[in-house]
């Protein structure tokens, strides 16, 4: 006699190690669609042979918590925003599949703005839509793809289309565009449909991996505890009230027809083509780090802070660094607080947040009293003296001193203290004002002020 052995497919954890004691049970409900659509795609990921490649993004909703089962790349982001933050994933990785795993109150309501703009991209994702017709993790609220007249915890009289409005049909809208490569509803209340929807949701995902671009799979679920049904009376329920309403059919296929495209990667050359950078003809030498630079400059509205992170991006991008600039500042314009984060790094930028810098450029005493103590150790810290009465009080740190307000009054410029603040930091590090003289040429809005920022520039490098 044969024997049937019953395995948990390898697009799962061995173990659900992040669910504590409960490491191998999942957190749905009985009878509840979630469960089905898990292994469904765990065993479509190892399938198609696409596992170590996929990024599966969860907003809030009974999908949160998908990290705990998926072993594959997982983001888990704000309500909503999963079609979004799949944009960013599948531009930056360009060999990444993307699966969108969303409910219907997360898609269909405070994501609405998101996955319609996606689906019109044609960005090269397959979005997994769950509908179940309520607002299950959070206790059974009336979704909008709740049903006319259905009883939900905050429509007790049911949903009444004068003052709710209808159902909402999510797959007939995202067919009416024209990016979108394959569309479909089905459903998981029974053995014949969950074959139907094991087929769509490779079907998807193959769409993807052949570079055609956006899927979308509606999947009618049932939710036996927010809809206060008994497991087998919400699969009858689905039967008979979801499908009449959301029927299961093809909305668009359009697979034969689409080409495949794939990013094309682009060089520096052509990146400084089409933002408007002419090639630097000048021999300005070499930008040699002996470690990446994660830098925070650091002063109020209208001292040039953010221009000053701009203009050091622009010359280590010019010098085929791997660089972001990432800026923060204040309601006002001027007089606020402001500061950014530059990366110039020797290796790809995982994010531009820089919590620890190994820079600080402070421009003036509040900044050195909120970034002072974030600083690595062994990191340098450069001090616009001319504001700051005190000196760094850490000894772990290196400190440069420049009167950088001082020094740009005196030469009839007063704006300029930032151009005094990274031409003293390009300095130390020896790198040869050239760049910097070439990055203010190209980025000075104020031509006739040019003369008199490379004049400042050439003071403070002949300076001791």
């Amino acid at each position: 006699m044969e024997e049937m052995i019953l395995s948990k497919s390898k697009g799962f954890y061995d173990t659900y190690f992040r669910k504590d004691s409960n490491q191998f049970t999942t957190h749905y409900c009985p009878g509840c669609g979630h469960g089905k659509i898990h292994k469904l795609i765990a065993e479509a990921l190892v399938d198609l042979g696409i596992q170590d490649r996929t990024v599966m993004i969860s907003p809030v909703g009974c999908s949160v918590f998908a990290y705990y089962y998926f072993d594959c790349g997982n983001i888990q982001v704000a309500h909503g925003r999963a079609p979004a933050a799949g944009t960013g994933v599948t531009r930056a990785l360009d060999d990444s599949l993307v699966i969108s795993y969303q409910g219907d109150g997360d898609l269909a309501a405070i994501g609405t703005a998101e996955i319609i703009h996606a689906a019109n991209r044609g960005e090269k994702m397959t979005v997994i839509f769950v509908n179940n017709a309520i607002y299950g993790m959070t206790g059974g609220q009336m979704a909008p793809t709740s049903l006319e007249g259905q009883v939900t915890l905050t429509t007790p009289y049911g949903r009444n289309p004068l003052t709710e409005g209808y159902p909402i049909r999510m797959s007939e809208i995202i067919s009416t565009l024209t990016a979108p490569v394959y569309v479909e509803r089905v459903a998981v209340h029974n053995y014949k449909n969950i074959m139907k929807t094991r087929q769509a949701i490779r079907k998807a995902l193959q769409v993807q991996k052949d570079g055609l671009g956006f899927s979308f799979i509606e999947i009618i679920s049932p939710c036996p505890t927010s809809l206060r049904l008994a497991p087998t009376d919400c699969e009858s329920w689905v039967e008979e009230k979801m499908i009449p309403y959301y029927p299961l059919k093809v909305f668009k296929d359009e697979i034969s027809t689409r080409t495949p495209h794939f990013p094309e990667h682009k060089t520096f050359t052509d990146i400084y083509e089409v933002i408007g950078i002419d090639d630097i003809k000048e021999d300005t030498g070499s930008f040699n780090l002996k470690e990446d630079q994660k830098i925070r400059i650091s002063g109020f509205g209208g001292q040039g802070v953010l221009s000053s992170g701009l203009m050091l991006a622009g010359i280590g991008m010019k010098q085929n660094k791997f660089t972001s600039w990432l800026p923060s500042y204040g309601p006002e314009m001027r007089g606020g607080t402001a500061n950014c984060h530059v990366n110039i790094c020797s290796s790809k930028v995982g994010s531009p947040v820089i919590d620890s810098p190994n820079v600080l450029i402070a421009m003036n005493i509040a900044s050195l009293d909120e970034f002072e103590d974030i600083v690595v150790p062994g990191g340098t810290i450069f001090v616009n003296s001319s504001l700051i009465d005190r000196k760094v009080r850490r000894d772990d740190v290196n400190t440069v001193y420049i009167p950088a307000t001082q020094i740009a009054e005196s030469m009839g410029l007063l704006a300029a203290t930032n151009i005094v603040m990274i031409a003293s930091y390009l300095k130390h590090l020896s790198i040869n004002k050239q760049m910097l003289i070439n990055e203010v040429k190209s980025s000075l809005k104020k031509k006739n002020l040019l003369d008199k920022n490379i004049e400042i520039i050439n003071k403070v490098y002949s300076s001791n």
